[in-house]
């Protein structure tokens, strides 16, 4: 059984990785806000548990068991965010320090009883994806709309900053999930964008905000289609 700390770790690794699925000790260490011999000392410790492949002065990489681990335990923070929102009444900005906590209970009956009380979600509140059981996780590649063009219609699929203040910045501006938005203009200056959504023509986001809201773009005038 893995410790608190060690599931943390597994977790980040999970989170940081590159494409190859791969990440230095450096990076690893700067993200974590670790000293670097803590954060060796650690992979060391993993790596004879058979969860990650570590060698000195080389990426560390998680192994098939420690993929696996790593996304069980997102598995139970996802779903505990999602239950507190959609059985509890919670709002989307106040569930993260819950999950932290839930997700290192060990009882997989419970979050399996999650699941199908929530009619088995594919995504938590803040549209990442949900891992099933075997820890296995269904990526979809979706766009920022900072990387949209003017006249592309979008719905707002995740996001990529789920601190409360950033969520809470949403809410006062009407912003969730599957909200619909049309790119109206973007101000050459400092790249902001001017979106149209429900009874908003002209709302104004920061090249900061739109470069953390993940969209599927539904039509474009680029390619005038639009997907069923």
């Amino acid at each position: 059984m893995n410790s608190l700390i060690e599931e943390n770790y597994l977790k980040a690794l999970f989170s940081y990785a590159n494409d190859q699925g791969e990440v230095s000790v450096k990076d690893l260490s700067e993200k974590l806000d670790i000293k670097m011999p803590t954060v060796t000392s650690m992979m060391k410790k993993l790596s004879t548990k058979g969860l990650v492949q570590y060698t000195s002065y080389k990426p560390i990489k998680l192994t098939a068991k420690g993929r696996k681990a790593a996304g069980i335990i997102i598995r139970k923070h996802r779903l505990t965010e999602m239950y507190l929102v959609e059985k509890m009444g919670f709002g989307w900005e106040n569930v993260h320090e819950i999950a932290e906590q839930m997700e290192h209970v060990k009882s997989p009956d419970l979050f399996d009883r999650m699941d199908e009380l929530l009619d088995h979600p594919k995504h938590d509140p803040h549209g990442s994806p949900i891992p099933d059981k075997n820890g296995k996780v269904d990526w979809i590649n979706y766009p920022k709309l900072s990387e949209c063009k003017v006249g592309d219609r979008v719905r707002l699929a995740a996001v990529v900053n789920s601190s409360a203040d950033f969520l809470s910045f949403l809410n006062k501006r009407e912003l969730q999930l599957d909200t619909e938005m049309e790119l109206v203009s973007v101000e050459p200056f400092d790249n902001s964008m001017i979106v149209s959504y429900h009874d908003k023509p002209n709302e104004t986001l920061s090249l900061l905000v739109s470069e953390k809201l993940l969209v599927e773009v539904i039509s474009s005038l680029d390619s005038n289609q639009q997907s069923p």
